[in-house]
């Protein structure tokens, strides 16, 4: 990363603004997912297939950390890359997760809460906070990426992706291996995203589109068998570090490149505005998500059909934590909190 500004490319915040979006409806549709024959099958299913149509949130969040931090093409500024990267990061992780040790404090009595917050060097206090277990080491990752990168040539670097990709099939496929490790798997993500950030062409489009529609059809029909198998919910076709989900996250990643220039006016002004708060609307809106999460568990109905629910839900919370966001923004000591 150089002293440069990172570049501020429309299609980057079309990026994280899809993706936070998703976010919020995997976390919506929660409730649902596990119980597969306590209601009826269509709507069981409808929640399963939103699931199975927004894994690739995650992981497009990692893709754009490494299109924007490797740049084979330029020197690595240490200092800048701390200050205003990795800080940028870890102290609103740090201080959500004590804002969410006080909620767990508030829902579940001080014991828990003390409980949390010793446990909390190693375990999420919430949720949605195991992210940044995994995705802060990935920092450290890029610094030694950067440089290896740039030493390497175009083919060089597709060997180098082949091989993560074929983990992220072990991955799925459950083959033991010691190479399956979340970092490891995890920082496949950043070289992909700094190698697709870096094409242009047309026909590496249509070839990832048609390896992600494909994906997408595993998903669909794969989340349905192994339920089926199970008897209960499965996760084995949601994993964020399998190959199904890599696909599926390289198309929607091309497909914004390709196409993101064809947004204008207010829609893209709103974007934009969106990726803008991403991060603080990531780490807020579970708050928003209490009252409704414990709804949908004791009555899951409440909204109606999750068909139509889940969608609805995801855009009224989508709303409410980015206008939340962007409020935190204007206060001068709680700006740090939403980055």
């Amino acid at each position: 990363m150089s002293t440069k500004s990172k570049p501020d490319i429309f299609y980057i915040h079309l990026l994280r603004a899809i993706a936070a979006t998703a976010v919020i409806a995997i976390h919506v549709l929660g409730p649902f997912r596990e119980m597969y024959q306590q209601i009826p099958f269509d709507a069981w299913y409808s929640a399963v297939a939103i699931n199975s149509l927004s894994r690739w949130a995650v992981p497009i969040f990692i893709m754009i950390t490494g299109a924007l931090l490797i740049r084979p093409d330029q020197p690595l500024n240490l200092s800048r890359f701390f200050s205003k990267r990795l800080l940028k990061v870890v102290v609103p992780f740090v201080a959500w997760s004590l804002i969410y040790i006080g909620i767990t404090g508030i829902q579940a009595g001080p014991e828990a809460a003390r409980t949390a917050l010793i446990e909390s060097p190693t375990e999420p206090v919430w949720y949605h906070l195991w992210f940044f277990y995994d995705f802060i080491p990935l920092y450290l990752v890029v610094l030694l990426l950067t440089p290896v990168i740039a030493k390497l040539n175009e083919r060089q670097l597709l060997i180098l992706i082949a091989a993560w990709l074929t983990l992220t099939l072990a991955h799925l496929l459950k083959i033991p291996t010691p190479l399956r490790q979340a970092t490891i798997l995890y920082s496949g993500y950043l070289v992909l995203g700094c190698y697709l950030f870096q094409q242009k062409d047309r026909k590496q489009l249509w070839m990832w589109v048609g390896l992600g529609v494909a994906a997408v059809c595993v998903n669909l029909v794969g989340s349905w068998w192994a339920a089926e198998a199970k008897g209960a919910y499965s996760s084995k076709y949601m994993g964020y570090k399998t190959l199904n989900t890599v696909l599926i996250a390289a198309m929607l990643f091309v497909l914004a490149q390709h196409y993101g220039g064809k947004i204008h006016g207010r829609l893209k002004a709103l974007i934009i505005s969106l990726s803008k708060y991403s991060l603080g609307i990531y780490l807020l809106h579970p708050i928003l998500l209490i009252p409704i999460r414990s709804r949908l568990e004791t009555a899951p109905f409440t909204f109606g059909h999750p068909a139509f629910a889940i969608p609805m839900l995801t855009f009224v919370i989508l709303l409410l934590a980015w206008a939340c966001t962007a409020l935190l923004a204007r206060i001068p000591v709680a700006r740090k909190l939403v980055p």
